[in-house]
């Protein structure tokens, strides 16, 4: 023992476990600004659609992107698991990549459980299909959503047949959007090609209280709302699944 040092007061190597918590307290203050995160046992899977859908090609890392084949694994496991009796959707994306925006709807729109989303800050271009494909969609009152046709990035062949492509995918962007919502086809495809409001294109930017008018989303609300919504349709899926099946004959 060293002459500076009090008699009883070694320090005791940390443990294991101890160790292991400072790490992820530490890495906690880097990623979040804060030690401990807030963390309980749901029967809800949450599926956060961010930044750009990202389809084939990778983006620059500086891109905040929602990654196609992220996502759909995460929604096979969650139809898969006995745990998760619902999913809430919440978006807040500037679109992307068509086809893998229409693939991730396609997926939310066929699963089994019951599925609410919510638009917070914006749903924009590819984000709109998405949206919708929940079995209830809610809106922020300040959330706004683009509307605005197919555009191709790259090198376009200027002959008929890319018009035809292209012309073909954005009805297939229509024709799921008004079979998901309450938006008429005519007056989707008024917003989608509205000229004068867009600064450098053709289209709509349609603000929470506009979207519910048009039939484009259910109603306004947040995330208290979109769980209240979800946790209500949970509740009628387990009653519906506990009902008797029709009567036996005795």
């Amino acid at each position: 023992m060293s002459n500076n040092e009090a008699p009883g007061t070694s320090e005791q190597p940390a443990t294991p476990d101890e160790a292991r918590k400072g790490s992820v307290a530490a890495e906690n203050i880097v990623q979040l600004g804060t030690a401990s995160v807030p963390q309980a046992e749901s029967n809800v899977f949450c599926l956060t659609i961010i930044g750009q859908v990202e389809g084939h090609m990778m983006l620059p890392p500086q891109n905040k992107t929602t990654k196609y084949e992220h996502v759909i694994p995460q929604l096979v496991a969650a139809e898969q698991s006995s745990k998760v009796e619902g999913l809430l959707i919440v978006l807040n994306t500037v679109g992307g990549d068509v086809e893998a925006g229409l693939a991730i709807a396609e997926m939310i729109s066929s699963l089994s459980k019951p599925k609410v989303a919510v638009v917070l800050g914006g749903g924009h271009s590819i984000g709109v299909p998405i949206a919708v494909a929940a079995d209830y969609t809610l809106i922020a009152e300040s959330a706004t959503m683009t509307i605005h046709p197919i555009r191709m990035n790259g090198l376009v062949i200027g002959v008929p047949q890319t018009f035809e492509y292209l012309d073909k995918m954005q009805e297939r962007v229509v024709r799921f959007v008004t079979r998901h919502s309450r938006v008429g086809e005519t007056k989707f495809k008024e917003l989608m090609f509205k000229t004068g409001e867009l600064a450098r294109d053709i289209g709509t930017t349609v603000v929470g209280p506009d979207a519910v008018s048009y039939g484009l989303i259910d109603a306004i609300g947040g995330i208290g709302e979109a769980l209240r919504e979800l946790n209500r349709r949970i509740a009628e899926r387990k009653l519906a699944f506990a009902a008797p099946q029709g009567g036996e004959v005795q």
